[in-house]
């Protein structure tokens, strides 16, 4: 296992921490002997950083860790959670939510608290409850160590945030496609020239670039040294001297046995020239190969029926250059059960099978995207499985 220093925490942290995310799971619940076995091979092997957080497994997570994470196993790893901001409607909520938390974790104070998933709403509605006068007293109290927060909205709100707060570590979703994404690789060098840690979520995209298409694969073949798709996604990654940890939600113990073999030979500034120069080609071709050229510039917005149109294009997009339709198919049920507005708005269906093709967004699309006609394509292949149409009649 290879090492890098937390930001300016003055501790080393293992190149690769575990995601407890993606846990195996066995008749709905985390299949906790294999789970188990997982993470204390993980640890056994030197990986000492394990993240979770209130939701995950339906809060099973925490729980699960609290029970498995005793003795050495205790001691050898640092630990973060993260505060559920969309369950906090008034100050009170701050400690009750850290209360229920550290019960389920078995233990009276976590290493690393962040505020979870933030973007520019909850954002705001945390700040004006005070959530980092809060933090600052409940550290001097020893209930976590050091403060931090995970993000998913654009830089400029990433900016703001990291400017508000002397904090110690971000959680940002980044890999060798998310350059540009969310914070990227802007927020990246922002937050690690404050000095703070930056963990890594999605390196894989969920699974995405880990059985690329033929055409992709083709560009990897043509490296002298050979890579898993796996592998070149991480050392990508572990290239990056602003990249702290790489957070990998594995659910099996062969993806921990291969991960924790790649996570050996993460090294800074190891690639070379001619080898960054293959992903600038396959990110490329990925791009080449989508289907609808929407750039997410959001001009289409709002829809008059509540339909996230970039997202139902993004999603439809990403099953068919990934090659995993399964996951823009789960990703669509998703957003009918389960869609809520994190800040306690209405629950509404936000998919591409609301639309009535009014034409609206249509008139304000840059790129000339016969959204409408794109709509109901998108529900009837993601709803029905029906047939993954690239090219409109």
């Amino acid at each position: 296992m290879q090492y890098r220093q937390f930001g300016k925490l003055g501790f080393e942290v293992s190149a690769l921490g575990f995601g407890t995310m993606r846990l195996p799971v066995k008749g709905g619940k985390i299949d906790e002997s294999e789970a188990t076995a997982m993470l204390h091979y993980a640890i056994d092997h030197g990986l000492n950083y394990v993240d979770t957080a209130y939701p995950y497994h339906e809060g099973e997570s925490e729980t699960f860790l609290g029970r498995v994470l005793t003795g050495a196993y205790r001691e050898k790893v640092k630990l973060a959670t993260k505060l559920p901001g969309w369950k906090v409607k008034e100050k009170k909520d701050f400690d009750r939510l850290l209360n229920e938390q550290l019960h389920r974790l078995n233990r009276d104070s976590v290493d690393f608290y962040l505020l979870h998933a933030l973007k520019k709403k909850s954002w705001d509605k945390l700040y004006a409850l005070g959530v980092l006068e809060w933090a600052e007293k409940a550290m001097e109290a020893g209930r976590f160590r050091y403060f931090g927060f995970s993000f998913h909205d654009e830089f400029p709100v990433f900016k703001e945030i990291v400017d508000a707060y002397n904090w110690d570590l971000c959680l940002i979703q980044y890999n060798y496609m998310d350059v540009e994404n969310q914070a990227g690789k802007k927020g990246l060098q922002y937050a690690a020239a404050k000095g703070m840690a930056v963990a890594i979520m999605e390196p894989l995209m969920g699974g995405r670039l880990v059985t690329p298409p033929a055409a992709v694969q083709e560009i990897w073949d043509q490296s002298a040294q050979k890579r898993s798709p796996v592998e070149w996604a991480l050392q990508w990654l572990w290239d990056q001297p602003e990249v702290s940890v790489v957070l990998s939600g594995m659910s099996s113990m062969e993806q921990v046995k291969e991960n924790i073999a790649l996570a050996g030979k993460a090294r800074i500034n190891s690639l070379s020239p001619a080898e960054l120069g293959l992903y600038e080609r396959v990110r490329a071709k990925y791009e080449e190969i989508t289907v609808i050229p929407c750039t997410k510039c959001g001009y289409c917005m709002p829809c008059p029926q509540g339909v996230d149109i970039p997202g139902n294009l993004t999603n439809y997009n990403e099953g068919y250059i990934y090659s995993r339709p399964e996951f823009a198919r789960r990703q669509y049920e998703w957003w009918k059960n389960s869609w809520q507005d994190p800040d306690g708005g209405l629950d509404h269906d936000i998919r591409a099978g609301k639309c009535i093709q009014c034409g609206v967004c249509e008139k304000k699309c840059p790129q000339s995207i016969p959204i409408s006609r794109w709509m109901p394509v998108i529900h009837k292949a993601l709803v029905e499985n029906g047939p993954y149409i690239t090219k409109l009649d």
